[in-house]
């Protein structure tokens, strides 16, 4: 074979990120593939905006139909982003044979189901490395290389703009607002930033992370999310006393007939290497039954690390082409009727550890009644913070507890702030560190 032909749907940064590899990578995607990767159509509805790149006349076209249907063409790739019109597009260039490759977390959560059955009816592959962990191979290892394990975790630090905001309050004891402003400015938070900072990007990767190591469907509508935007550097600040520090952290683990699938903040402990993965980078941490804990970090975002995943899904695809395979790894790493529907717990059913901050007034007697009436409810005190107030009246007490349930914390702070001398609502951040 002459070359492998592929398509472009979408020519912002990650499609810039593709085009240059594929062009200044040239020699070395073909001595290791073994025959070249064209670039035949890019379909944009910008096509005059300078991208860097040098392209051969009529490559570029705002007419999406000249990659989905082009008969040359082997793979497309889908690099819009959103749910519409890039589903139309992925199912209409199945639908003419062509297999897929995509960054789209966001569709492959919410919609992927669809579109697998489509690639399996049709035979074809999807593959969707960049959509996950930007330059990390998560998926990969997880598809082959970490195939023969039965997984019961994975753990992910997954969103840089979340990360970097964390590290800066953390070293520099900044309050949240001026964080996020200087994330935009440096163009690592998008004007928007509701996606990232409120979990829901990481929630649609851990969705798609549960779904690969567990062998089941995961309705994303049903993974817990929340956000860092309510998390002080007064929380950081006695987070380091106790030995922790806090990351957005996207949780999912087996259960056998059950599994979690969880976004939120998170302390972990300061000697974990997951606590020091700082500013813009990602990791994930998968434990496995017979490979134990395994650790992948790099670049969670960026042109180059994204087009680079995105070429490592090209050329997986091109060597099963070249070999004349079909769907030779499984789309979710597991066979079709394999997939379980196992369901997710209930965050009231979740266990952990808690780290709770009560603002209340200067009486006396207001520990013992806190204690009261967490033990009522069943939670034990593991440790305890009494910083000196530097108000008149205000004093803050932060506890970590033991193992407890969700909904008897739950039960535990709408009762002790019913109480008159609690002043502000509870802080609650919840406490990894059996991460096995």
């Amino acid at each position: 074979m002459g070359a492998i032909k592929v398509g472009l749907l979408g020519f912002g940064t990650i499609g810039t990120g593709v085009v240059r590899n594929i062009q200044h990578n040239a020699d070395v995607i073909q001595q290791r593939l073994g025959c070249r990767v064209e670039l035949a159509q890019i379909a944009d509805l910008d096509i005059e905006t300078d991208r860097g790149v040098t392209l051969d006349a009529g490559v570029l076209s705002t007419d999406v139909e000249q990659v989905i249907c082009n008969p040359d063409i082997d793979i497309v790739i889908e690099l819009i982003g959103g749910y519409e019109p890039a589903k139309s597009f992925i199912l209409k260039a199945i639908a003419n044979g062509k297999h897929i490759v995509t960054a789209n977390k966001a569709l492959m959560a919410v919609h992927g189901q669809e579109i697998i059955t489509a690639a399996n009816k049709q035979g074809v592959s999807v593959m969707f490395e960049a959509a996950v962990g930007g330059g990390i191979p998560i998926i990969s290892a997880i598809k082959e290389n970490l195939c023969s394990n039965e997984f019961s975790s994975v753990l992910g630090i997954l969103n840089g703009t979340c990360n970097f905001i964390l590290t800066k309050m953390t070293e520099e004891g900044s309050d949240f607002a001026p964080v996020l402003q200087e994330a935009q400015e440096l163009g690592y938070a998008e004007a928007d930033p509701t996606f990232d900072i409120e979990g829901v990007d990481t929630a649609h990767k851990i969705a798609l992370l549960s779904a690969l190591c567990f062998g089941t469907s995961v309705d994303f509508e049903q993974v817990y999310t929340e956000g860092i935007s309510n998390i002080t550097a007064v929380d950081i600040q006695f987070a380091a006393q106790m030995g922790y520090k806090i990351k957005l952290l996207a949780i999912g683990k087996n259960h056998g007939d059950q599994i979690e699938a969880r976004v939120h903040p998170t302390m972990i402990p300061g000697s974990y290497q997951l606590a020091e993965i700082n500013g813009v980078f990602n990791a994930v941490r998968l434990t496995g039954d017979f490979a134990g804990p395994t650790m992948l970090f790099g670049s969670g975002a960026g042109m180059d690390a994204t087009a680079s995943a995105v070429m490592g899904d090209v050329m997986a695809i091109s060597r099963d082409k070249l070999s004349g395979a079909t769907s030779r790894v499984p789309i979710m790493g597991y066979t079709a009727d394999s997939i379980k529907s196992l369901p997710i717990k209930p965050m009231s059913e979740v266990v952990s550890h808690y780290y709770l901050r009560f603002t209340t007034f200067d009486k006396p007697g207001v520990l013992a009644q806190i204690a009261g009436a967490l033990g009522c409810h069943n939670i034990s005190i593991q440790s305890m913070i009494q910083p000196e107030s530097h108000e008149a009246e205000s004093v803050s007490i932060v506890l970590m507890t033991h193992s407890a349930k969700e909904q008897d914390i739950a039960a535990a702070i709408k009762e002790i702030e019913q109480l008159e001398f609690v002043s502000q609502p509870t802080c609650l951040i919840r406490v990894e560190h059996d991460l096995d």
